[in-house]
């Protein structure tokens, strides 16, 4: 892992993670798309608080991989999923990274969900 550009290039700016102390899942419509004990909350500077799980409690069934990537200057490169549930299909609503950069070490092998631009994708304590 390599050391994150943008924190170097913008040291006021904040990404902080922390474990949620609760049970956490992201569902549409009562159809599950993951559950843990084990979720971390990520804040970010002028961003939506994010909740990241890790993979080994994400419902893959669900998801299909896209072409789609993104360049976070603070986290890494993003690689996106699809959602399918419920009889449709909900485009890049869901991100890893895979390799992230070294401050954000602890977002590897974790899962988050769109849940602001999908409104139907509800993520909560349970």
């Amino acid at each position: 892992m390599s050391k994150s550009p943008g924190h170097r290039k913008w040291p006021d700016h904040h990404v902080r993670e922390t474990h949620v102390p609760e049970r956490m899942q992201a569902r549409i419509a009562g159809q599950v798309l993951a559950d843990s004990r084990d979720v971390i909350r990520v804040d970010e500077d002028e961003h939506l608080a994010r909740y990241y799980f890790p993979r080994n409690d994400v419902n893959f069934a669900a998801l299909e991989r896209t072409s789609t990537t993104t360049e976070c200057p603070f986290k890494g490169k993003a690689k996106y999923f699809s959602v399918h549930a419920n009889g449709g299909t909900l485009p890049d609503a869901a991100w890893t990274y895979e390799t992230p950069y070294e401050e954000h070490a602890d977002l590897k092998e974790r899962i988050a969900f769109y849940e602001d631009k999908y409104p139907e994708i509800e993520v909560s304590v349970v």
